[in-house]
């Protein structure tokens, strides 16, 4: 029997929302989806954290992702931007912990080193490279679909190797998902 798991990677936003999903066969990556969620045409700010939350939850149970990769925040100087991208995140994570799928926080350069080598690739260049990887026909006009695949291909490339960031619900979680450290 093969060696299966959903791997969904998310680039949360408060104006575009980037997913994307692969699935692992035998340590091979097979590509499923990638798409964004808009919400520039929401005004209000709790109605688009409602709706990552409700879209997150639709993609987990359709796909029923092993587990989630998600991009942290980077740090800018625009304090009340920062809080929202917070949100934004912490809503999607809500929403998978809600189905009880580990989650996985990634660097935005942590990930563009994971696909192209180069820490500060550009978004095209993230894009080229996935495409290159994953077969894909095209790459979207808007490159927040590819990040949150990007997400998921970094989440591969890192499985089996400890990552710092990397959050535990406590000593059982830890154990469970660090089983070749222990002694």
């Amino acid at each position: 029997m093969a060696n299966e798991r959903i791997i969904l990677g998310i680039d949360p936003g408060t104006t575009i929302m980037g997913f994307g999903l692969i699935k692992v066969v035998n340590k091979k990556m097979e590509f499923i989806q990638l798409n964004e969620l808009q919400l520039s045409k929401y005004d209000d700010h709790y109605v688009k954290l409602r709706h990552i939350f409700e879209r997150t939850i639709e993609l987990i149970d359709t796909h029923h992702p092993d587990e989630i990769a998600i991009e942290a925040p980077f740090f800018g100087k625009n304090v009340q931007s920062m809080l929202k991208l917070g949100r934004a995140q912490g809503v999607a994570m809500a929403a998978g912990l809600s189905r009880q799928i580990p989650i996985t926080e990634y660097e935005p350069k942590k990930i563009k080193m994971a696909i192209t080598g180069n820490g500060n690739a550009s978004k095209e260049q993230v894009a080229k490279m996935l495409q290159q990887l994953l077969g894909l026909k095209e790459i979207p006009k808007n490159l927040d679909s590819t990040d949150g695949l990007a997400a998921a291909v970094c989440h591969f490339f890192n499985s089996g190797k400890t990552v710092v960031g990397k959050s535990y619900s406590g000593w059982d979680a830890f154990v469970k998902q660090n089983t070749n450290r222990i002694k």
